[in-house]
């Protein structure tokens, strides 16, 4: 929470003029989705400066295009929480809530934000969970008490909870500028996952 609110106080040059967020970032998406995607944490000077999930980074940057393709937003740029973009059938949310140093939230504030994370999952009662990297499906896991299953780009699983609704776990690399300029996660291979998340929940109702 300090470093979250020092580096909204210092800020980046390219936004001094701007005035941060600075606080927890909350989930934002259609309150009715089927499709709920979960991400890491805000980034320092994106969701953390315009305080919606993955709007105002190079994530973003990536996410929202290719959301924007499958129908699932509105539109394909996202640059603050009032530039008019709407999602569907879509609820966007992260394991962590607020922006950790180097990305990395300590395991104790993903265990302090997980109530939230549950009960996002308990409203919206998704058909189709997209992890959005390793942590995220990791924190999934825990909230479900599932094991044995292995994180890997493009792998899906159907699971039977007791007290959820969600069927299908769906998994992705993030995508960060560490994937996307890399190679290791293609637009693609991005857009193949959001196209299985849509026939996914269509066919599941």
């Amino acid at each position: 929470m300090q470093w979250r609110e020092e580096t909204a106080r210092v800020k980046r040059k390219a936004y001094k003029e701007q005035e941060y967020w600075g606080k927890p970032v909350p989930g934002f998406g259609d309150p009715k989705a089927r499709v709920l995607a979960v991400g890491l944490a805000p980034g320092a000077h994106g969701s953390n400066r315009t305080g919606r999930q993955f709007t105002g980074d190079a994530s973003g940057g990536f996410l929202f295009p290719a959301l924007h393709r499958a129908g699932f937003a509105s539109q394909a740029e996202a640059k603050s929480r009032n530039d008019g973009m709407t999602l569907k059938d879509l609820y966007i949310t992260a394991s962590a809530r607020c922006a950790p140093p180097d990305n990395q939230p300590a395991p104790a504030e993903l265990t302090a934000c997980q109530p939230y994370l549950e009960r996002e999952i308990q409203i919206l009662q998704p058909r189709v969970i997209v992890c959005l990297g390793k942590i995220a499906f990791d924190r999934i896991l825990k909230i479900f008490s599932l094991r044995g299953l292995k994180f890997a780009h493009g792998a899906a699983y159907s699971i039977q909870p007791s007290s959820f609704i969600a069927h299908h776990l769906l998994c992705s690399y993030h995508p960060s500028q560490q994937n996307t300029l890399t190679g290791k996660l293609s637009a693609e291979m991005f857009d193949e996952i959001w196209s299985k998340a849509k026939e996914i929940s269509d066919k599941d109702g």
